[in-house]
């Protein structure tokens, strides 16, 4: 198996060297980057694994990029900062940082917690390739291995958070999924972001029902609880809640 390829995303030359060596050590692939820009840059052009990113970049703060980066990736970030407050960790975390490591640090609690990442990487990987290759539920089509959805055989397109949510939906059809349970399914462990959720998941319905609030045909909103998609044509469809 392939090592997983790491982008470090790193103004200060001495930790851009730790971080490279320790891997170069490690055996694994990585990439680097000085700038919020240059990062953008190779992790849309190589397709990283992880990132590993430092808050503070000349050109770009670290929390906008981990903002712009989950708009179409769920790789797992890493934030290895000098800023040591807890709002700053919050707001990175919040941001869709899955972890984050206060400089300085040590380079074995560096390599555990880039382990526990790669666990996740390799699990996510596991899953999608055990999954069907195709899913569909009345005129709605999920195309795994395409990464595409149909709705009455014309392609929609999704954000990749969209496309993640509604593939979620569609391996659990019939089940209410809960808030907490999407976002850790999503996000990771660290996010808590309810609005945040109800707000993708209604850009989601606006692309694939053709009367969201009234009338449910696949999302079904459990109020307070959570989602859940349902199955086209089951009798017991019929939502007891408001949408």
């Amino acid at each position: 198996m392939n090592k997983p390829l790491i982008l470090i995303v790193e103004d200060d030359r001495a930790i851009r060297k730790l971080i490279s060596t320790t891997l170069k050590t490690q055996n694994y692939q990585y990439h680097t980057a000085e700038t919020g820009e240059g990062a953008i840059l190779e992790a849309v052009s190589k397709k990283p694994d992880i990132m590993i990113l430092d808050l503070g970049l000349p050109d770009m703060d670290g929390v906008s990029i981990i903002k712009k980066v989950r708009t179409w990736s769920n790789m797992p970030i890493i934030v290895v900062s000098a800023r040591s407050e807890d709002r700053d960790k919050i707001d990175a975390l919040d941001a869709g940082a899955d972890d984050y490591l206060t400089k300085p640090f040590s380079v074995d609690e560096f390599l555990a917690r880039l382990r526990v990442s790669l666990r996740r990487v390799r699990y996510d990987n596991e899953r999608l390739q055990s999954d069907a290759s195709s899913f569909i539920n009345g005129n709605l089509k999920i195309d795994y291995a395409a990464g595409c959805v149909w709705l009455d055989k014309e392609e929609i397109h999704l954000t990749p958070i969209e496309y993640k949510l509604i593939c979620l939906l569609a391996k659990n059809i019939g089940k209410v999924l809960t808030h907490n349970f999407i976002i850790n399914e999503i996000w990771g462990n660290y996010a808590n972001d309810i609005p945040a959720l109800r707000v993708f998941m209604a850009t989601l319905r606006k692309k694939i029902e053709k009367v969201p609030s009234q009338q449910p045909k696949y999302i079904q909103t459990h109020i307070g609880v959570g989602y859940r998609m349902l199955r086209v044509g089951d009798a017991n469809s019929l939502s007891d809640f408001n949408s």
